[in-house]
């Protein structure tokens, strides 16, 4: 039970480190050009749900960019976060599915996506992106976290395996 709650404690944390900070990075797994490049994730809560429960990820992009343009070869998309206070990290796997859908577009877009198409909603580089995630990797990094270690380190104790144990663990998202 201790490992499911924290599991679902470092997930709720992920969500809410997200939205307080939405920068990814985000490639595509098994292309030319898999490097990672900075997108800001816009989140789709569902009506009434649980923010801590997470919601659907969006990307707004530009049909020009390598990411979009790889999609025609793999959906296989990965992802790493760092928070915003550097004391949370993630690795993310799932697809990227291109959407076509004004109504999501009129829903999600804002001040900061609008800065980036200089035709606004109708601009014919506009390509919105849903990031269906699959699991990752989230770790929990904790202020005096190497003092404890070196502590830990003095009476024999291996301070990766505790630390890993109660601050690790890989989720469903």
């Amino acid at each position: 039970m201790a490992d499911e709650n924290r599991e679902q404690e470092l997930k709720e944390l992920f969500w809410k480190e997200l939205a307080a900070s939405p920068f990814v990075m985000i490639g595509l797994q098994g292309v030319e050009d898999s490097r990672t490049r900075p997108w800001t994730a816009q989140i789709d809560y569902a009506d009434g749900a649980d923010k801590t429960d997470g919601g659907t990820v969006y990307f707004f992009g530009a049909k020009s960019e390598a990411i979009v343009k790889g999609l025609s070869e793999t959906p296989r998309a990965v992802a790493t976060y760092v928070s915003k206070g550097h004391d949370l990290f993630a690795h993310i796997h799932g697809t990227l599915t291109l959407v076509n859908d004004p109504a999501l577009v009129d829903k999600l877009w804002n001040p900061f996506v609008a800065s980036w198409y200089k035709e606004g909603k109708s601009d014919p580089e506009l390509q919105l992106l849903r990031f269906d995630t699959e699991r990752a990797e989230i770790w929990k990094s904790e202020a005096g976290a190497t003092l404890v270690a070196a502590a830990l380190r003095l009476v024999g104790r291996d301070p990766g395996k505790d630390h890993q144990r109660e601050n690790q663990a890989e989720v469903a998202l």
